[in-house]
């Protein structure tokens, strides 16, 4: 389990953050200041930093260089050029601008933790074994053949586990942004996947979309 340390002074946005984070698995602290959050760090074992630019008592690009070789995403209003080119020159991984919605930012958390290996890769829920990394799946120790589509949508759910995710969502990270098709393939996808995998706690929320529940 991966460990990430909030450093966000809106405490309503850092306990959003939180919830979804340890609802997709993550273990993670929070810090409201930048004196609060190097204490933190110098203490636990970080795995992965969302950094907010403008803190009560320092900014986040004066803090880069204090989180040593721990990647950075930050997590900020400032969404001018400037900005977003100073804190990738600094080296940060990403950068986010608020508003945010939750499912794109644990996706861009995830694309960075498997970046530097730190993700999670097994997947077990009663007979059903997937290894992300290796893209292979076992029921009950048996070999299920997945399509390339089935296996994205899949892991979508599975790094998404107990979030509720439209079908709009779930087309822009396991088919991509630029998927022209209609929403109903997700259904298709969720049908298979639950008749191939006897998938019972892939739940459809009402109006909604699916939750892998776990």
């Amino acid at each position: 389990m991966s460990n990430i340390l909030i450093v966000e002074d809106d405490r309503a946005i850092n306990q959003l953050v939180i919830s979804g984070l340890k609802i997709a698995g993550f273990h993670c602290f929070q810090a409201y200041y930048g004196m609060e959050a190097l204490r933190i760090y110098e203490k636990e074992d970080i795995d992965l930093i969302l950094l907010d630019i403008n803190l009560p008592d320092s900014d986040g690009f004066s803090l880069f260089r204090s989180f040593k070789h721990t990647p950075i995403i930050y997590l900020t209003a400032r969404d001018g050029l400037d900005d977003r080119v100073k804190g990738l020159n600094l080296g940060a991984e990403d950068y986010i601008v608020k508003p945010f919605a939750l499912p794109e930012l644990i996706a861009r958390v995830q694309v960075v933790l498997r970046r530097f290996n730190q993700e999670e890769s097994l997947f077990v829920r009663d007979e059903l074994r997937v290894d992300l990394g290796k893209r292979k799946v076992w029921l009950a120790d048996s070999s299920v053949t997945l399509t390339y589509q089935e296996f994205e949508l899949l892991a979508v759910l599975i790094r998404h586990k107990n979030l509720a995710l439209t079908r709009e969502q779930l087309i822009d990270l396991a088919w991509g942004f630029d998927y022209a098709g209609d929403e109903r393939t997700v259904d298709v996808h969720i049908q298979r996947l639950r008749k191939k995998l006897e998938l019972h706690s892939l739940k459809t929320v009402y109006k909604l979309g699916y939750r892998l529940e776990v």
